[in-house]
């Protein structure tokens, strides 16, 4: 008869290990073969043990606008993002408090349209403005992702605020807008914070949007990564060390606060 911990072994561990090598395994061959030449990266079979360069990073940064496209992705994710969440947030409150279901599923049915739909009118709609290759340009666009996610992500953290404690601040003398700005922000500070990263990876790995709206001078990090695909051949070696590179930030923000995703999401969870 199986044991308990031999159960568990099979029941919780070996899924666990399965599901972490399916989703880690790509991104630590990603990054092996950012050190490889590209002799190394095309041989069969393939090659576990070789002599790391740093070539391709350096065929990266040297010569290239690699940091330049990365100073645009922050731009672009930061200011897609604060504009999300100062539009998102009146608006999730305002659902979740009013129980205004319709906008919400409109804002759903919106989101799930697919973004090729949306790209030839956003193109016409800035060529026609002369807003081409322009910061602002790109942050609306981005925003057709960010600000659907911040309205039904932070609708779920209103919703689990007690109308009571509202209602106790309204009778001590404060005003709508004073209880929303004192009482209900801080409360939902930690949802807001998650809310907030998960808008930034969203507009900092948007590809289709940057790619038709943007120019030289605004050129995002998944473009750049993009340009280095070519007709006759690709250089794998610059490919995979700038893709490690645009992977790299996200992962070091998430681990670094993580706990604010956590707890932001353990609240969501919630209910009282």
């Amino acid at each position: 008869m199986m044991t308990r911990g031999a159960r568990r072994i099979l029941t919780f561990w070996l899924p666990l290990a399965a599901i972490l090598i399916f989703f880690v395994f790509p991104f630590a061959w990603m990054l092996m073969g950012s050190f490889k030449t590209q002799a190394d990266f095309m041989s069969y079979p393939p090659k576990w043990l070789f002599r790391p360069t740093l070539m391709n990073y350096k065929a990266v940064f040297v010569g290239s606008q690699f940091p330049q496209f990365a100073l645009n992705s922050l731009i672009i994710a930061l200011g897609s993002t604060v504009l999300g969440l100062v539009l998102g947030i009146p608006a999730a409150y305002s659902i979740a408090r009013y129980r205004q279901r319709r906008l919400g599923v409109a804002l759903l049915t919106a989101r799930m349209a697919p973004g090729i739909a949306l790209l030839v009118p956003w193109f016409i709609f800035f060529s026609r403005l002369h807003m081409l290759d322009t910061y602002f340009a790109v942050m609306l666009t981005h925003m057709t992702v960010v600000l659907p996610l911040v309205i039904w992500v932070l609708v779920g953290f209103f919703e689990d605020v007690s109308p009571e404690l509202e209602e106790a601040a309204q009778i001590d003398g404060c005003s709508r807008v004073t209880q929303f700005y004192r009482i209900t922000l801080p409360i939902v500070s930690a949802g807001i914070m998650a809310t907030a990263i998960l808008g930034i990876i969203a507009s900092w790995n948007n590809f289709l949007f940057s790619l038709v709206v943007t120019g030289d001078s605004t050129r995002t990090l998944p473009v750049a990564v993009f340009n280095y695909m070519q007709y006759d051949a690709l250089n794998w070696g610059s490919l995979t060390a700038a893709s490690t590179i645009i992977t790299l930030p996200v992962l070091a923000m998430v681990f670094f606060i993580q706990k604010y995703i956590v707890r932001g999401m353990s609240f969501g969870a919630l209910k009282g």
